[in-house]
């Protein structure tokens, strides 16, 4: 028997199908993370456990070869660093059939920018989050071994003082901390909060650099990226970490060495229709770990709110 015309095709249903779903959530995912574009990436996707072993050699050391003699063996114990992959986040929505009848096809589009942003904030939250362990830190907001921004050497006491606008002089100290640990010069970035950006556009050393870019470029900032200092890309992020002190907030200068995002399963997204809600269920999810590889690649700066 005929069934008539009035089918539920693709085009129909179009808000339903997944795969459209997920491509604006990846999208938009991509689009709001600062801190996983600058540290390394790992893939774990496809793989099987929940630890990710890393190995961690030590540096070796010319030897001077004398003559008629056996040359110098060097044999260190290796160490590693492990790598736990249990951060499972997700960001569900239940559509109802009515509101899905009635809604404007942007409350769609609100919700995949949505679920993307904050799936990419939360990565953020945790990568920035292990600048509270460099220097030897504590891993808490107290933040023992982050320096004032004004010195680049003083280090921030929690509740005895505060953090300190940024100084041409505290960012020369902060890339002579890295320098000292023999940290490679390439791949050096800053991440800041607004407050800090709004001190390096005082500043003349950042004003002259900032949007030099590089030959035949035309200068778009994106992802946050804002210009460079001393060769050291400086990247805003309204994520920035808040000291316990709630008027301090921190800022890193770091390799991309010091950290690593190992990824199980990157940004899914899937949706069900329950009929005894009667309206499809959205959930957007992503299985993840992130671990510091580099100790003294990284240096928490302690700054004004």
């Amino acid at each position: 028997m005929a069934l008539g015309s009035n089918h539920v095709t693709n085009t129909t249903a179009a808000t339903f199908i997944p795969e459209l779903w997920s491509d604006e959530i990846i999208a938009a995912y991509k689009q709001n993370l600062v801190m996983a574009n600058l540290v390394s990436k790992m893939s774990f996707k496809g793989k099987k456990g929940d630890t990710l072993h890393i190995p961690k050699p030590t540096r070796g050391t010319a030897a001077a070869k004398a003559a008629s003699t056996q040359v110098t063996l060097q044999a260190a114990t290796e160490t590693e660093i492990q790598v736990l992959v249990n951060k499972h986040y997700e960001y569900s929505r239940l559509i109802e059939d009515i509101t899905e009848a009635q809604a404007l096809a942007s409350l769609r589009q609100f919700y995949t920018s949505d679920a993307g942003y904050a799936l990419a904030k939360q990565v953020d939250t945790d990568l920035i989050q292990l600048g509270r362990g460099v220097g030897g830190g504590s891993g808490t907001a107290a933040y023992n071994k982050a320096v004032l921004g004004g010195n680049g050497s003083t280090l921030y006491v929690d509740g005895t003082n505060v953090g300190t606008a940024l100084t041409d002089v505290g960012i020369r100290r902060v890339i002579q901390t890295l320098d000292d640990a023999d940290v490679p010069m390439d791949g050096r970035v800053m991440v800041i909060p607004p407050s800090a950006r709004n001190t390096l556009m005082g500043l003349d050393r950042f004003t002259e650099q900032a949007f030099t870019g590089e030959a035949g470029s035309n200068n778009t900032i994106r992802n946050g990226q804002i210009g460079d200092v001393y060769g050291v890309k400086v990247y805003v992020t309204t994520n920035a970490d808040t000291a316990t002190t709630n008027t301090t907030r921190v800022g890193l200068m770091f390799h991309k060495d010091a950290f690593v995002l190992a990824e199980q399963m990157g940004v899914r997204s899937q949706t069900q229709y329950k009929q005894e809600y009667l309206g499809t269920l959205f959930t957007s999810d992503m299985l993840y770990g992130v671990k510091e590889l580099r100790d003294e690649a990284a240096v928490a700066i302690a700054l004004p709110a």
